[in-house]
């Protein structure tokens, strides 16, 4: 089965920024704040997760986290922020993995960019085949 990475490399109340690589594979992350797993305010835990190809009626086909301890629906789909809602902070994740081609930034906050094509890149990488997801943190 194939793994792919995701390398969490710093975090702040704008958000959690990463690296996704695996084959074919080479993309900028955003992802929630750590707040302690707590469902729609945080990201998910480090560790490996199974993923496969799911139809969401909000995002269409993209990929579901599985078994995420103490949450549900974490996918990976489009979207520019993930900050810290209760400071103020837009975001566009609930929990979810939000790829982008590149980081950069949208009005005074960190996001990441091209996200729908990083999206498309991703799942034409993939072929709608499972994988193994591999979440660490080097912050």
């Amino acid at each position: 089965m194939m793994e792919i990475t995701l390398t969490r490399e710093t975090s702040s109340d704008h958000g959690t920024l990463g690296r996704l690589i695996g084959p074919g594979i080479n993309l900028h992350t955003i992802e929630l704040p750590w707040r302690d797993n707590t469902p729609n305010l945080s990201c998910i835990p480090a560790g490996e997760y199974y993923c496969e190809l799911v139809r969401s009626p909000r995002f269409g086909r993209v990929y579901h986290v599985k078994d995420v301890p103490g949450r549900s629906h974490v996918l990976i789909h489009s979207g520019n922020y993930a900050g810290d809602s209760t400071k103020g902070w837009r975001t566009h994740s609930h929990g979810c993995i939000l790829p982008g081609r590149k980081r950069g930034q949208l009005g005074n906050q960190a996001a990441v960019l091209c996200s729908r094509a990083a999206l498309t890149s991703f799942m034409r990488s993939l072929a709608g085949r499972d994988f193994i997801l591999n979440i660490e943190e080097v912050y």
